[in-house]
């Protein structure tokens, strides 16, 4: 549905980064086995890093299944099948099939209602075993949808949406940690809602499309990168308050590298490509100066 909680690679060791590919191929098979191929379409990031966090504190038996990737086929893949995996899966499912036919509804995009309509028995499926979670996200969107009309402009508010959401996702066994989940789940929701509005700004601005960090950048647009930079800091430092109050051993290098270095990814490379524009303009222009 976004897909900004990534890893930063270059900071993985071999071991994980095989660790990591071996969850991602078996997320991507557990969604052909539960939606077929327009399933595996759906493969998520986030939704990878929600099956490793809870598998890595609930610690559900887990295999290895050794396959031949449609999309990849001359070499063989491993991937891991666990709960947690199945979880993460159905949660994916959701997600994407709200996303699709928010597409659909706003864009006209007849394809996106296409997908849509293909996962809708899945998606039905998944609502009658995971009826909180589903309601959480129908509730979601019919927030974010009223908010979007009635242009509302306090980012806070209309981020606390998808960090709602979110936690609610995160939360799977409502137990003793599920506060805790519910927790880092809110403020990484928080946090991919502004990224997401930020990486969206320019196109935004464009169209005249709804984005409420528009207002605050007209509002104040020397104070505007000072602010995003500083509620996306204070907002991952929360959800990494949270998550270290985990027990988690297994895998923990992997998460907090997503945690602390693999969600800024996406934030750096915008603020490098601004930088490199910034720099092309002033050189356009002083060639003009000559």
């Amino acid at each position: 549905m976004f897909g900004y909680v990534n890893t930063n690679r270059s900071q993985l060791s071999d071991e994980d980064k095989k660790k990591y590919q071996s969850f991602y191929c078996g997320l991507c098979r557990q969604l052909g086995k539960e939606a077929g191929f327009k399933g595996q379409m759906l493969l998520n990031y986030d939704l990878c890093f929600l099956a490793i966090l809870l598998q890595s504190l609930y610690e559900p038996d887990i295999e290895t299944e050794e396959f031949r990737c449609v999309i990849h086929p001359l070499k063989a893949k491993s991937g891991y099948t666990s709960e947690a995996i199945s979880y993460a899966t159905d949660m994916d499912i959701i997600l994407s099939y709200h996303s699709l036919m928010d597409n659909y509804r706003d864009d006209n995009s007849k394809l996106s209602g296409l997908a849509a309509s293909s996962i809708k028995k899945d998606y039905d499926r998944i609502k009658d075993k995971y009826p909180r979670q589903t309601l959480a996200v129908e509730t979601y969107i019919n927030k974010l949808s009223a908010a979007e009309h009635s242009r509302e402009t306090d980012i806070d508010k209309v981020s606390s949406l998808t960090g709602e959401m979110l936690g609610e996702l995160f939360n799977w066994k409502q137990d003793s940690w599920g506060e805790t989940l519910h927790c880092m789940g809110y403020y990484m929701g928080k946090f991919i809602y502004i990224i997401d509005a930020y990486d969206d700004i320019k196109k935004d601005e464009k169209r005249g499309s709804y984005n409420p960090l528009l207002f605050m950048k007209n509002e104040s647009p020397k104070e505007f990168e000072t602010f995003v930079r500083i509620n996306l800091t204070s907002l991952m430092a929360q959800c990494a308050k949270s998550f270290e109050r985990l027990p988690i051993v297994e895998n923990v290098d992997i998460l907090r590298n997503i945690i602390y270095s693999g969600v800024w990814t996406r934030y750096e490379y915008l603020q490098l490509k601004g930088k490199k524009k910034e720099s092309t303009q002033k050189e356009t222009s002083n060639d003009r100066s000559l």
